[in-house]
């Protein structure tokens, strides 16, 4: 709506003589509204509301009670039964009015946005395919509320380490943190109650202390307190994950680290049009300015070192340096293994990408160990492979062996080689024939069914070679002409047990 001052200026120009082009240009307005002011002689318009709804009260309740409180449901009744037109918006309106319906909970409250003053986390579960296999990961998101800065970061699992390990990568790359971080009551943070008589976890307390803020849980069922985080992660199903393939979960976190820090931070946010790089920079002086080398969390564990010289964490396997096999403590931090004996750090390893097992690690620059760790287990893909080079009845039975998730695949596929060395490959294959036809998995039994297909079979043994000239060797001779052994000490211990 424009002022009364400026549409009695556009009017007053007119009369002097100046063009409608001029004054649009002067007074920033277009063209056709500089026309309609004119034609208004720089008067307000009257406003033409239409007539108050009159709706019957017995009749608003008798609808609510049939349509048990789905106001939405009464709107389409009173269009339909009772053509009476009425907008959804004026029908919740008159309802609480007439006290006929009640709001199903408080308000969360506002709180004024300020500079330097919040920031909100939150969590959220996404199945996005990565690698053409559908993943479950969880979406971890930290947002900044009055300049609208995001950091997004996708885990499999996502526990308490896991929260500390984002809040640091977090507020280390932007280098400040607000006063106060809004979450829900997540046990993550949360030791009991809610809301704002939530008591926070001693030790998610003093990791808050270390960077200056603290964490406020919002009431339960007011998520509308973080409705910026809310409204990021509707961001991120319409506008980050569509239309993108990921290799990797690592490949899934690059695009994401872009895409928040990057992309989102240059673009107008909002109907002011505000963008979060520059927003960021006259917040950055409300907000808690962080050192620089802060330490990162980590997680200590206690682990024995085989004889060749690894320790086991992860399904990997990690070479200690040195000849000593003590016990070491590994310090895990996000992107990081360090392995230490006696408060000295004797190495450190990145974290392999994600899923990679059965490795094993050195240090760089040093040669490698000779000696594969104790516990590494070997993979079987050559025993199976030879195994279905045996015939088909052998191929068909893996297949049904090896079928149900769960079972020991390589220990399955270790026997059964071991079995086929035992006999000969047409014995073999029958007796897998048999187990296919009887759904037998369990090797003892497939060894008593081998054992009675030789018994009842007509097999003939083939015979041996013997070597005919045994008995002319110089070997055979000396031992056939050795001197008879002497049992006299045997009948003395006789003669004296008699006595």
């Amino acid at each position: 709506m424009i002022e009364a001052g400026k549409r009695n200026a556009v009017f007053l120009l007119h009369q002097e003589g100046m063009s409608v082009r001029e004054i649009a240009g002067r007074l920033a307005l277009s063209r056709n509204t500089v026309r309609v002011i004119i034609e208004q002689q720089g008067r307000m318009p009257a406003p033409c509301r239409r007539a108050r709804v009159q709706l019957d009260p017995e009749l608003l309740r008798e609808l609510y009670k049939r349509c048990d409180g789905w106001i939405e449901r009464v709107c389409e009744l009173l269009n339909e039964e009772q053509g009476i037109p009425v907008r959804y918006s004026t029908l919740t309106r008159i309802l609480r009015e007439l006290a006929i319906s009640k709001p199903s909970s408080r308000r969360c409250d506002q709180v004024p946005d300020q500079p330097g003053a919040e920031m909100q986390h939150d969590t959220t579960l996404y199945r996005i395919p990565v690698a053409g296999k559908p993943l479950r990961l969880i979406a971890s998101l930290l947002y900044l509320r009055f300049s609208k800065r995001r950091y997004l970061k996708f885990y499999r699992v996502f526990n308490r380490f896991a929260m500390k390990c984002f809040l640091h990568e977090a507020l280390m790359f932007w280098g400040h943190c607000a006063r106060d971080c809004i979450i829900d009551n997540t046990n993550l943070a949360r030791l009991r109650g809610s809301g704002s008589h939530a008591l926070i976890v001693p030790e998610m307390e003093a990791f808050a202390k270390q960077y200056g803020f603290r964490f406020v849980c919002h009431a339960i069922g007011h998520a509308n307190r973080k409705a910026g985080e809310e409204r990021s992660f509707y961001t991120v199903e319409s506008n980050f994950l569509p239309g993108r393939c990921f290799a990797s979960l690592e490949d899934l976190n690059a695009q994401a680290l872009q895409w928040a820090t990057v992309r989102m931070e240059q673009r107008p946010q909002g109907k002011a049009g505000l963008i979060p790089a520059q927003a960021f920079e006259h917040e950055s002086a409300r907000l808690v300015r962080l050192p620089a080398h802060l330490p990162a969390p980590y997680r200590l564990h206690h682990r024995d070192t085989d004889q060749y010289g690894y320790a086991a964490f992860a399904g990997n396997f990690y070479w200690v340096p040195g000849t000593t096999r003590e016990p070491v403590r590994l310090l895990e931090s996000s992107d990081r293994l360090k392995i230490y004996r006696l408060r000295e750090c004797l190495a450190q390893y990145p974290l392999p990408p994600d899923g990679l097992k059965n490795a094993k690690f050195s240090p760089e620059g040093q040669p490698q160990p000779r000696y594969q760790p104790h516990q590494r287990r070997k993979p079987t893909q050559q025993e199976e492979q030879r195994l279905r080079a045996m015939g088909d009845p052998v191929g068909r039975y893996l297949d049904f062996a090896l079928q149900p998730k769960g079972i020991q695949r390589h220990r399955v596929v270790r026997e059964l080689f071991a079995l086929s060395r035992q006999m000969t490959p047409s014995l073999f294959a029958q007796t897998l024939e048999r187990a296919l036809h009887y759904r037998i998995t369990t090797m003892e039994t497939v060894r008593r069914i081998a054992h009675l297909i030789a018994c009842h079979a007509d097999v003939t043994l083939p015979s041996a070679d013997v070597d005919e000239t045994l008995q002319e060797r110089d070997s055979y001779l000396e031992g056939r002409l050795s001197d008879p052994p002497d049992f006299s000490p045997y009948d003395q211990l006789l003669e004296q047990d008699h006595e």
